[in-house]
C-alpha cells in the first residue's frame, strides 16, 4: 500500500484510555499534503474534532493528533493504525493526561456509498 490509499473517510469504533474503556464512536477523514504526510480529521460522538498530522509506512500508519478539551486546554497524542488493508485500520493510541496504565483502541472501517446508504 501507499499513503494515497489510505485516503478517505472511515467509520470509527473505539474504547478511551481508562479502566473502564468507556466506548465512543465517529468519523476518521483522510488526505495528503503536498509531500504526501497524512493530514487527518475525527469527529468523534458528533461532537468533538480532532486533528493530526502523520507518516505511512510498511502498513504502519502513526499520526500525532490535538483537540481542544475543557476549559480550552490543547491535549495532543499519537495513535498508531496497522493497516489490514486499504478499508480497515486497527489501531490503539495514548495521550499526555490519559491514564499512562492504559491505552485506548480504535477499529476504522472504510465508508462508501453502499455504506452509507445502509446508515
Amino acid at each position: 500500500m501507499k499513503p494515497k490509499d489510505l485516503i478517505g473517510k472511515f467509520s470509527i469504533i473505539g474504547s478511551n484510555q481508562d479502566a473502564d474503556e468507556n466506548s465512543y464512536n465517529g468519523t476518521l477523514s483522510l488526505t495528503l499534503d503536498e509531500n504526501e504526510r497524512i493530514i487527518a480529521k475525527w469527529l468523534i460522538n458528533n461532537t468533538q474534532e480532532q486533528y493530526g498530522t502523520g507518516f505511512f509506512k510498511n502498513n504502519i500508519l502513526v499520526i500525532n493528533f490535538n483537540y481542544k478539551g475543557f476549559e480550552d486546554k490543547t491535549y495532543k497524542g499519537v495513535v498508531i493504525y496497522k493497516c489490514l488493508n486499504k478499508n480497515v485500520l486497527e489501531g490503539f493510541w495514548s495521550e499526555e493526561f490519559g491514564n499512562p496504565k492504559y491505552l485506548g483502541a480504535e477499529n476504522c472501517f472504510r465508508i462508501t456509498d453502499k455504506t452509507e446508504l445502509l446508515n
